[in-house]
């Protein structure tokens, strides 16, 4: 039997019309497809053929565990299928793509990645945010609001992040905005830092809240806004008053 071969392909931010050419040519010449929850339901009709597996993760809610995914994925290659592992914005930025590649690897399992557009840059831009910028900010932090749960609290270290100045773009925090905001705060923020979230960010659904730090997480609430979100935070934020919605 043939060796398979598994491709990790980056989906982008939401919006298909964001994947890479080399990833929609992967998605076409697919055997199986196995996808999260953030990819975008049209990048699947790319490929009527295929067989489709949903192993999304939603809010706590896992349709299939970490573990059983890396094990599904050396499955399907070892029995010489084509895969494509379709995963939201890119494979390696908070999306578990590495531990993956490890363990097709440790099986033998020949493995490559495709690089998506990463929401963590492409949202706050569509919404008029540079995450840089030469007036504003000359770095960018780019920061997990939801860590491993077997880690008994955060490790990172909110004060260090909040001396280190330029923006910081958190992704998967919208459950824990007001304790990142509050952290932020105690570590030495000043509480009219401006900040940003944007929802569903890159899609037709797309929400974006302009506030402050110290008011960010009941804006939040306020608003009714929901994950999929993306945190901003810095002086970049100011740009939207210049630049407006760029999506």
């Amino acid at each position: 039997m043939s060796r398979g071969i598994v491709h990790l392909v980056g989906a982008g931010p939401g919006d298909p019309g964001l994947l890479t050419i080399k990833g929609r040519s992967l998605i076409e010449e697919a055997d199986v497809i196995v996808y999260d929850a953030l990819v975008n339901p049209s990048l699947l009709l790319l490929n009527d053929d295929a067989e489709k597996i949903d192993v999304g993760k939603r809010g706590g809610d896992h349709t299939m565990g970490q573990e059983d995914i890396n094990k599904l994925l050396c499955e399907l290659g070892k029995a010489g299928r084509k895969v494509v592992r379709l995963k939201g914005g890119d494979p390696f930025l908070f999306g578990r793509g590495a531990e993956e590649v490890e363990a097709l690897r440790l099986e033998g399992v020949e493995v490559r990645v495709v690089p998506g557009v990463s929401s963590a840059i492409a949202v706050p831009e569509l919404a008029g945010i540079p995450v840089t910028h030469r007036d504003h900010s000359s770095m960018v932090t780019f920061v997990t609001g939801h860590e491993r749960a077997d880690r008994g609290g955060d490790r990172l270290n909110w004060s260090n992040l909040a001396a280190c100045g330029g923006t910081i773009v958190i992704l998967m925090g919208m459950g824990n905005i007001g304790r990142i905001s509050t952290a932020l705060i105690e570590g030495g923020l000043p509480s009219d830092t401006p900040a940003a979230v944007v929802t569903d960010g890159s899609t037709v659904n797309q929400r974006c809240l302009r506030s402050r730090l110290g008011d960010v997480a009941e804006d939040v609430s306020q608003k009714g806004l929901k994950a999929p979100g993306i945190i901003i935070i810095g002086d970049s934020v100011r740009s939207m008053d210049v630049l407006g919605d760029l999506g």
